[in-house]
């Protein structure tokens, strides 16, 4: 798997640094690619970044409601590996956009 980061040039939605996607390289996903992660500028000024997963919108009664596609099957903590594996990722693309600056 590779990930491919699109930075947010525009810079709109503010605090959003950019869009990540998985791209599979090995059976039975090669040739497929998983959208929909962004990387954030963490809110309250404590530095730091997030990442969100892929979800889809609902609404109930008027309230708007997420549903995320990517979830754990029993372990919680399953996601943390993948979004510690997208903020590298980030920060290796960060270092290369200053090296050719």
């Amino acid at each position: 798997m590779t990930i491919k980061i699109t930075p947010n040039d525009k810079g709109n939605p503010p605090g959003k640094l950019a869009e990540a996607e998985l791209h599979f390289t090995e059976e039975p996903l090669a040739g497929l690619k998983l959208i929909g992660f962004s990387i954030w500028e963490r809110r309250g000024g404590g530095g730091g970044r997030n990442v969100t997963f892929p979800a889809r919108q609902y609404s109930i009664n008027g309230e708007r409601r997420s549903f995320a596609l990517l979830r754990p099957i029993v372990d919680t903590t399953a996601q943390s590996n993948l979004r510690e594996l997208i903020l590298q990722a980030f920060q290796a693309y960060e270092e290369q956009a200053a090296i050719a600056s």
